[in-house]
């Protein structure tokens, strides 16, 4: 009933789970642990890489040349605003900073925001939040099976996460055309990595060798406010 699985078994056996967040806790519980990859099948969605900034990270084009529509594919995927950090697929990152810098919630933020207007995939936006104590929510906006007169908005808060176990959700269950949005709760997966380098590799290597693109692990420690961060791309200087 309380099935863990194994994140890199997941990921192994899924070509095109397109973009995903992890959120949970270090083994020990004394870190909040932050992951977000990105995939791509075409040549504007492979032409990326992520970028630390002050705040988080942004996507950038690897060779400007070969950007042909930016609007889905630049944004900011984290940022930290205050004592929370948001991660997300999309600009909706910003979104949800502008309504909690005036007191309002995820939630509330999202109610805003739909679906990506690329049918007929119609990919989902997967937003989460962290709070400085460790605790998070995930949301999804999707499609209701595929019709675009429909959003359907989920939202999965945890509030007390236990050690050595995250949730994982992604864009889509897997390859296909049109691409399946993702279905049901956020899968719950082991967390056994000591070090965001130790888990980036894991999953780095985990992830199809010909679809990813770019990979972002944090260990933030909940004590101290201190950051453990890596960031992987496949297309690099």
């Amino acid at each position: 009933m309380w099935k863990t699985y194994d994140l890199e078994a997941l990921l192994n056996e899924n070509d095109y789970p397109g973009r995903g967040i992890v959120l949970g806790r270090s083994p020990d519980g004394t870190k909040a642990v932050m992951v977000y990859f990105i995939m791509g099948r075409s040549v504007n969605s492979r032409n990326r890489v992520f970028l630390l900034t002050e705040d988080g990270i942004r996507t950038e084009a690897f060779d400007p040349a070969k950007l042909s529509d930016p609007s889905l594919i630049i944004y900011h995927p984290v940022r930290v605003w205050g004592n929370w950090t948001i991660v997300s697929n999309g600009d909706q990152t910003d979104t949800i900073r502008d309504f909690m810098c005036v007191g309002k919630t995820m939630e509330a933020a999202l109610k805003t925001r739909t679906f990506e207007p690329d049918g007929p995939n119609f990919t989902p936006r997967i937003s989460g939040v962290v709070r400085a104590d460790g605790t998070y929510k995930l949301s999804i906006l999707k499609s209701l099976d595929g019709d675009p007169s429909c959003c359907v908005r989920q939202y999965f808060d945890y509030d007390h996460p236990a050690a050595g176990v995250g949730h994982f959700i992604h864009t889509y269950m897997m390859d296909g055309e049109p691409l399946p949005s993702f279905e049901g709760e956020p899968e719950r997966v082991d967390i056994d990595c000591e070090t965001a380098r130790d888990l980036a590799d894991r999953v780095w290597a985990a992830l199809n060798e010909e679809n990813k693109v770019s990979l972002f692990v944090r260990y933030h420690d909940i004590e101290t406010g201190e950051d453990d961060t890596v960031i992987i791309n496949k297309n690099e200087n």
